[in-house]
């Protein structure tokens, strides 16, 4: 997690996180977001969602990872990206 003091005793907590969502086909979808829940529910029923997504709903998360920077999520999101389907779900294992 990440602190950010705002100021008069705010701070917020910021977290990023790498997933990989199962979609209906059974094809394997990896992304990298600040909220979790509400990415997930962007790529069930929004137009926000990834085209890949779209057009193979419903998805399920399947696998995610906390990072404390997004420059270590995004690194971690290209790594899985950059891997077989196999390796993936042995990730998911």
């Amino acid at each position: 997690m990440f602190n950010i003091n705002r100021g008069e005793g705010d701070t917020i907590i910021m977290k990023y996180f790498v997933y990989i969502l199962e979609c209906a086909d059974k094809s394997l979808y990896t992304g990298c977001t600040n909220n979790l829940e509400k990415r997930i529910e962007e790529h069930n029923k929004s137009k926000r969602g990834a085209h890949y997504t779209k057009i193979r709903r419903p998805v399920k998360l399947v696998h995610s990872e906390q990072f404390k920077t997004i420059s270590k999520a995004l690194k971690r999101e290209a790594e899985i990206k950059g891997w077989s389907r196999r390796k993936k779900l042995d990730l998911i294992q």
